[in-house]
């Protein structure tokens, strides 16, 4: 699951903001429990632990499902990650272009893969050569378990322009058929044929739906992938403030009148889970792959 530090997500932190319900996240870590069980372990009455069952299922912490005469209860998520707002110190101007995930100029995936647009799917799923199907530019989400999808965005810079810094913002995820929160998948990233770095996806998420994800879109399947941003400053790369490699502008060529950016899953990575790309209408961010250039 994750948050931001907006009004939409205080059901999750009020949630939280209990020692009782903290305990049962921690009872229910290790087992699945009922009502009475969760009572007995922490002492309290059935009634209380009922109310702070209510509050964590509405934040969709937990689930509960009837079992025969029973109703069990378990966990809907494995981790929380709190996104906070993106800060730039210095007042750069800034070039901004957002590519949709159907706008790739090249690719080589292997299946499980496919694509969707808001509305259906595009051709039929684990077959790549729909990635070629011009339906394509209307897809929302795509997803391959190896290889590559590269795009392309122009070069607004001109030459009295000085490059600061580069944000690469996209939501994405591993990708398991149908879907598994914990499936690491080591995801590369590469910008004018240069390799800023890999970070390594935690899962393929279905724990909840995606805030924009399409009613059509089965539950079963991938909702939503975490938001991520690649920044590349003079002193090195970094993905949401943690360090990606000690790429900086200086090493990567920023002449053509168009640039490429690259995401990949490699064939001898140690963790090869795939990838999933969400675009608007998909996930909980209702944006493309945005490219935010500052300049002096």
């Amino acid at each position: 699951m994750q948050l931001d530090i907006t009004n939409d997500s205080l059901k999750v932190y009020e949630a939280l903001a209990s020692d009782v319900r903290l305990a049962i996240i921690r009872l229910l870590a290790t087992s699945k429990m009922n009502i009475k069980e969760i009572a007995q372990e922490l002492d309290l009455s059935s009634p209380i632990i009922t109310m702070h069952i209510k509050k964590l299922e509405e934040a969709g912490i937990i689930k509960t499902e009837k079992v025969k005469q029973n109703k069990i209860s378990s966990l809907k998520v494995d981790n929380i990650e709190i996104c906070f707002p993106k800060k730039i110190f210095k007042a750069f101007d800034t070039y901004r272009s957002s590519i949709p995930v159907g706008h790739y100029t090249d690719y080589l995936v292997e299946p499980t893969c496919g694509l969707a647009s808001v509305n259906e799917f595009i051709g039929k799923v684990d077959e790549p050569k729909y990635f070629m199907d011009p339906r394509r530019m209307d897809a929302s989400i795509l997803w391959f378990t190896k290889g590559f999808v590269e795009y392309r965005t122009p070069n607004f810079l001109s030459q009295s322009d000085t490059l600061e810094m580069i944000d690469i913002s996209l939501e994405l995820c591993s990708e398991f058929p149908f879907s598994n929160d914990v499936w690491p998948s080591d995801i590369t990233f590469s910008l004018n044929g240069c390799e800023l770095g890999t970070w390594t996806s935690p899962g393929d998420f279905a724990d909840t739906r995606g805030k924009f994800t399409p009613d059509w879109y089965p539950d079963k399947n991938n909702q939503y992938g975490l938001l991520k941003t690649i920044r590349i400053t003079n002193h090195g790369c970094y993905m949401d403030g943690d360090s990606l490699s000690d790429i900086s502008t200086s090493d990567i060529d920023f002449a053509a009148e168009t640039w490429t950016f690259k995401i990949e899953v490699k064939e001898d990575a140690d963790n090869v889970g795939g990838c999933t790309l969400f675009g608007k209408g998909f996930g909980n961010h209702d944006q493309d792959i945005d490219f935010n250039v500052y300049y002096s």
